[in-house]
């Protein structure tokens, strides 16, 4: 299991700011669905609509961050948003909030409150080092729910392990080590984008680490970087 996230030379040379916090948690519960958790997705839309409408979204200095970091990245927000963005325009356009199991609700959840995206890996289906760098042209990538591996351009910010891609950053994570009802320990990333200050991952990491254990039991590990 990898508790550690390390940025390649070359992806830190062309993004001296970017940052990524990280949380082990530890003996958690995940279940198809559960009750209090539906609830608070209504509580949650309810305080996503009262604080955001889509011009504010779209001019919002946070988001604009992640935005500019795809297209630096060459990859198109418009069609592939950044993960919080696209939840919270979900909820804004009263379309349903996406039912998964309950830790990745309680993770999309943490998502559109604090406007971070995250990424969550069964932390036992890990294998050594994580390493974030540039992704090679021609590199296959399964994320989840794909039928087929998409191929990569080259240039993508990615995380592999010690012996597969997990997620092309900070967007879509890999199909095999996703967090299931099997799931044990999870490794989260809350992720951040240049311009985006280590505080606000922090603030968001705090968030994180008092939603999850509430819908799924277990208990948070900060790690240190």
């Amino acid at each position: 299991m990898s508790r550690y996230l390390r940025l390649d030379p070359r992806l830190r040379g062309r993004f001296p700011d970017l940052n990524a916090e990280i949380i082990v948690f530890r003996d958690v519960h995940v279940v198809q669905r559960g009750d209090e958790l539906e609830q608070y997705k209504i509580e949650v839309a309810g305080r996503l609509k009262a604080r955001w409408s889509l011009d504010q979204l779209r001019d919002d200095p946070l988001f604009r961050a992640y935005r500019d970091f795809f297209w630096r990245l060459g990859v198109d927000p418009t069609k592939n948003r950044p993960a919080a963005e696209a939840l919270i325009r979900r909820v804004l356009r009263d379309s349903p909030i996406p039912r998964i199991n309950t830790w990745v609700d309680a993770y999309n959840l943490v998502s559109m409150e604090t406007a971070i995206p995250v990424a969550s890996f069964d932390a036992d289906k890990l294998r050594g080092e994580l390493i974030m760098r540039e992704a090679e042209a021609g590199e296959p990538f399964t994320g989840i729910g794909m039928d087929k591996p998409m191929t990569l351009a080259g240039g993508e910010a990615v995380i592999q392990d010690d012996e597969a891609l997990v997620a092309v950053y900070p967007y879509r994570d890999a199909d095999h080590s996703k967090v299931s009802l099997e799931t044990e320990n999870v490794l989260m990333l809350m992720c951040g984008a240049p311009g985006v200050a280590m505080e606000t991952l922090s603030r968001a990491s705090h968030v994180a680490r008092e939603v999850l254990p509430r819908f799924c039991g277990g208990r948070a590990l900060a790690v240190d970087p």
